[in-house]
């Protein structure tokens, strides 16, 4: 059955089609998110173990060990990343995309829970959760208050503001900075305790069993059932203080006897200031699957009205991470826009015709729209991936419609009714287009099919563009040839051709007849542009500009939050006095590093973070490369601090992993590698995660001694630990209030322990009465590792590069080069992961992706010309385009990162296109027994027209990203747009000349084959018609070519 001719004739269904299907976009098209990039989340879990003042080295044998060797035999690992801290051990095993989150949930789970029984005794059970929250914040707020002290607004945000904004859908964490906790500090004398023969420990222990309100029991008076409480629990601190404790000799005690009790805060973590001036921040990170913008947008709203509301607190944006977000999808929108209007200039430059400009136009909305509706379906977000295959897809959707009204143009003039031009031409273009659409198709659709997350984000690409196209092919069958019939008007004139086109056919005609050298001369052309690809660069995302600068400082090991917080706002003050930087949000005690998929945030007094926020990228000269550049000069007077800039964002540094169950064949060849890294030209900053030593407190006990006096080494650590630090966290004595409980510390005072003797002195209880722990035991200050990090089982270093605007690739083959990386020690390995290992991932999927759409392509030609050999006429036009796609990269100096590599699956599709479009006419021709020679002159000559207008229109519809002239940061849009445009420019120039010439050397293979095959003596060959293109088997019989319209 034939659609066009059916549309034309009745044209409500295909009217009342697309109005469905527009209305259904547009709907569609509000609902859908907002995203800069699609969520690349691998399904991860993180598994948490603290243990109170234990130091890594110990954890690491004791802990990690024994959970790390028990999760790996599960399916489906990615890595498994492990960092220890002191008192902390926390492991992220993130597992293939393919991988359900919730299945990887309960397997780490169960494996969790099988390694308990080997962990320490005192050691909470671990937690273990399924990771749903984007790894960096989106939006950070900045709270002061001239009412409320620190203390109280601190409580203010972690009650009431954070009740607020967890209420708003799609926000997935709320953390806040700075601020202090409370907390009930029970500060013991030593010498009067002494005096009273008790320890520290037994204080804590007695104190948590008397201050508690305990239930338990069961009354029965008066005929009805009544349970029992012990209330014990003292009301205010004052109480506390009159509180009397027995002791195990039979003496009792006042608290505030032996201890001094303050209601207090807890040692700060964190300190936050904005512009120099200290603040409470709350960073907002949101959830998976959620838009940027909606949820930005939702918090926002909720912060002006809790700010409303509550009057005492004034409230600030810090910085947020949406701006660049919102001006790329702008900057994506009007690609769109800019693409479809250049297009349709195009199309009335060469047809002058108004109505057939607007038959043209019409096509473009109607076929994006219904897009948005399948997008939508497929749960995919607006991002620089779906924009971008929308934007391309312009191009190619004014392509069909060009095709279609160039072809009932040509009709008319010839003096036909409009009816009849339509029926005819639509019915003799028809088998072509449907043809070049499918052939796109199979070029988008295999990039669905790619594994890891490069396959993640082709996805999103491959499946938004084949439904633009096939979308596309719908239009052009149904609406475009019936709109034609009533609405275009004829023109009969006799054509004539312009000097362009003469000029073209006669230099076809040579190329033809002087065969050899034509091929030739294509041959050194694809040979000297595919001897550019060594001169490639290649990453996996291009750079981005997010208009922040993120540095990240790094104190030595032992550092007090004081010091830390000195240098932090010395390196604030330079930073915020640097040209193009207007605010500066630094916070102490929480470095977070990495940005996109890899990052993470630390918490540690020794280390720091600062957001330095900058101007929208339009309004500023210099690139974020450049001003980081700065910063980093500036901050090079700070002494003794690792400095690191650049938030480690897509394409921003480079990092090479060692990995080695040997500690010191580690570090030996980390430290090689590292000095040698710093010889390298042009990069920034090389830091090193090899952890330094902090100091610690040896205490090693005499065994004979101790056993002598009835001592135990884990009475020692006890009464050591609760004296310095007070009990573990879980089992701390609470003062209750209305809303929550204070947490009471029991322990010596701050300035008993400031000395070694004073550790000495300390009373460890033994058989006989209490000893001191120095005549037992040794005390010494030593050192040892402040942080251990270990990767699929191994201890590893990572050192990071920054690129300064170099590219990932070359970088990483520049150090894979150095001496050190060619002769690792024995045992030390190279482990690829993050940019690396998805960069490889990428191009090795990339390349099976173009094989099989290769292949696709061939397969749809063999349907279409009923022939094995003739398709290869068309693949040729394939290596034709790579130069004019190559070069360009080489000469602007692109990298060949992901977007290239969509750019050049694109020029695929578009350029066996034209091909098609040249030889299904030359063979349509032959069928009615045109000579071979005037058949391609012929094609060329009736197809040329709607070629170049097609290049021209798709190469202006990607001009303004080329140039970057769009708004955002087109970093990511431009390397596509340069392939697109030089590949398409290059292959129509050379296929319009050299593709009929490769068809008569094919088809020559042909004859020669079926000459072979008849000299055998087979004469099957007479009896049925053995290849489409013999004109001798197939005289052009009337009621074959109407079965093959009737396909269609």
């Amino acid at each position: 059955m034939n659609f066009s001719a059916f549309s034309i004739r009745n044209p409500v269904p295909a009217i009342l089609l697309f109005a469905m299907l527009a209305v259904g976009g547009l709907l569609a098209f509000k609902q859908l998110p907002v995203q800069n990039f699609p969520d690349m989340d691998l399904p991860t879990i993180k598994i948490t173990a603290t243990l109170d003042g234990a130091a890594p080295a110990q954890l690491e044998t004791e802990v990690a060990r024994t959970i790390e060797d028990n999760l790996a035999s599960l399916s489906y690992l990615d890595h498994v990343t492990t960092t220890i801290t002191d008192g902390t051990v926390s492991i992220s095993v993130s597992f293939k995309l393919e991988k359900d989150s919730e299945t990887a949930l309960n397997e780490v789970r169960n494996a969790v829970d099988s390694a308990t029984a080997d962990l320490p005794a005192q050691m909470q059970t671990p937690s273990v959760t399924k990771v749903t929250v984007q790894s960096s914040a989106l939006v950070t707020y900045a709270i002061r208050s001239a009412v409320l002290n620190e203390t109280e607004l601190s409580w203010f945000i972690d009650n009431d503001l954070t009740k607020a904004l967890l209420s708003v859908t799609g926000v997935g964490q709320v953390n806040r900075i700075g601020g202090v906790d409370r907390e009930v500090h029970v500060d013991l004398d030593p010498t009067t305790m002494a005096a009273f023969g008790v320890t520290a420990t037994t204080v804590s222990a007695q104190l948590k069993s008397v201050q508690a309100d305990t239930s338990g029991g069961l009354g029965e008076i008066g005929g009805t059932r009544q349970t029992l409480r012990t209330l014990g629990a003292v009301a205010s601190v004052d109480a506390l203080k009159e509180l009397r404790i027995p002791l195990a000799n039979g003496q009792q005690v006042r608290l505030d006897d032996v201890a001094s009790i303050t209601d207090s805060f807890a040692e700060r973590s964190s300190m936050a200031y904005l512009d120099g001036k200290p603040v409470v921040a709350v960073e907002i990170k949101r959830s998976n699957g959620f838009s940027d913008s909606s949820v930005a947008a939702d918090v926002d709203e909720a912060m002006k009205q809790f700010a409303a509301k509550h009057s005492n607190v004034q409230i600030e944006e810090a910085y947020s991470t949406l701006g660049p977000i919102i001006d790329n999808y702008d900057g994506s929108m009007h690609m769109l826009y800019e693409g479809a209007i250049l297009a349709i200039i195009v199309v009335w430059l060469f047809l002058r015709d108004w109505r057939a400009t607007i038959l043209s136009a019409v096509a473009l909305p109607l076929s994006v729209i219904p897009t948005f509706l399948v997008m939508y379906l497929a749960g995919f977000s607006l991002n620089v991936v779906t924009l971008l295959a929308l934007s391309l897809v312009v191009g190619i959707l004014v392509d069909d419609a060009i095709v279609e009204v160039e072809n009932i143009a040509r009709h008319l003039q010839m003096g036909k009714r409009p009816i009849d031009a339509a029926l005819e031409a639509a019915n003799e273009i028809g088998l072509a287009v449907i043809a070049t659409t499918f052939t796109l198709v199979a070029v988008f659709l295999p990039t669905a099919f790619m594994s890891g997350i490069p396959g993640l984000i082709f996805r999103q690409f491959g499946i938004t563009a084949a439904v633009a196209v096939l979308v596309s092919l719908v239009v052009a069958r149904l609406l475009t040839p019936m709109m034609a019939a009533y609405f275009m008007k004829a023109h009969p004139s006799e054509e004539k051709d312009g000097r362009i086109m003469r000029a073209y056919l006669a230099i076809v005609k040579a190329a033809m007849n002087r065969r050899k050298t034509t091929v030739a001369v294509t041959a050194i052309v694809v040979a000297l542009s595919l001897a550019t690809i060594p001169l490639l660069k290649s990453g996996f995302l291009p750079a981005s500009d997010d208009a922040r600068a993120q540095i990240t400082l790094t104190m030595q090991p032992g550092a007090t939050i004081e010091q830390t917080d000195a240098t932090t706002t010395k390196a604030a003050d330079i930073i915020g006095k640097l040209q193009d930087v207007i605010h500066v949000f630094s916070s102490v005690g929480s470095a977070s590093s990495g940005g996109g998929p890899d990052s993470s945030t630390t918490s540690s007094v020794g280390s720091a973070t600062i957001v330095a926020v900058l101007p929208p990228i339009g309004e500023r000269d210099r690139k974020q490369s450049e001003i980081e550049n700065d910063i980093r000069q500036a901050l090079s007077v700070l002494p003794g601090v690792r400095v690191a800039v650049g938030g480690g964002g897509n394409g921003t540094k480079l990092e090479i992993t060692l990995a080695s169950d040997d500690a010191n064949a580690l570090d030996s060849a980390s430290t090689a590698l590292e000095e040698q890294l710093r010889t390298l030209q042009g990069i920034g900053a090389v830091t090193s995660t090899a952890a330094r030593q902090a100091p610690e407190i040896q205490i090693t006990p005499d065994f004979a001694r101790a056993a002598a006096l009835g001592v135990t080494s884990s009475a020692i650590a006890e009464a050591v630990r609760v004296a310095t630090d007070g009990e573990y966290s879980a089992d701390l004595p609470k003062l209750n209030l209305p809303q929550r409980q204070v947490p009471i510390v029991v322990r010596f005072s701050p300035e008993t322990r400031t000395k070694l003797d004073d550790i000495k002195n300390m009373r460890v209880a033994g058989t006989n009465g209490n000893v001191d722990l120095g005549s037992i035991a040794d005390i010494r200050i030593g050192g040892s590792p402040s942080e251990i990090d270990r990767i699929d089982r191994m201890r590893n270093v990572t050192l990071s590069v920054e690129l300064n605007g170099r590219i990932l690739g070359d970088v990483n083959r520049e150090a894979q080069a150095l001496p050190a990386l060619q002769h690792l020690p024995s045992g030390v390995t190279l482990v690829e992961q993050g940019e690396l290992q998805r960069s490889s991932e990428l191009f090795q999927s990339f390349g099976l992706a173009m094989a099989i759409g290769v292949f696709c392509i061939y397969a749809i030609l063999v349907l279409l010309f009923h022939d094995f050999l003739q398709p290869f006429t068309l693949l040729m036009a394939l290596p034709l385009s790579l130069g004019g796609a190559l070069v360009p990269l080489v000469v602007t100096g692109t990298s060949f990162s992901m977007s290239a590599v969509i750019g050049l699956l694109m020029l695929m599709g578009v350029v066996t296109k034209n091909s098609i479009l040249l030889i299904e006419y030359a063979i349509m021709s032959r069928r009615q027994g045109m000579p071979r020679f005037d058949a391609l002159v012929d094609a060329c000559h009736k197809r040329a027209r709607p070629i170049i207008m097609t290049t021209i229109a798709m190469a202006c519809g990607m001009l303004p990203v080329a140039l970057s002239l769009t708004g955002g940061d087109s970093s990511f849009r431009q390397p596509m747009a340069i392939v697109v445009i030089g590949g398409v420019m290059m292959s129509t120039l050379l296929s319009l000349v050299v593709i009929p010439v490769i068809f008569t050397f094919v088809d020559d293979l042909n004859e020669a084959l079926k000459r072979l095959v008849h000299r055998t003596g087979l004469d099957t060959a007479d009896s049925e018609p053995q290849a489409s293109n013999d004109r001798a088997a197939i005289a052009f019989k009337p009621e074959l070519s109407k079965r093959g319209q009737g396909q269609r």
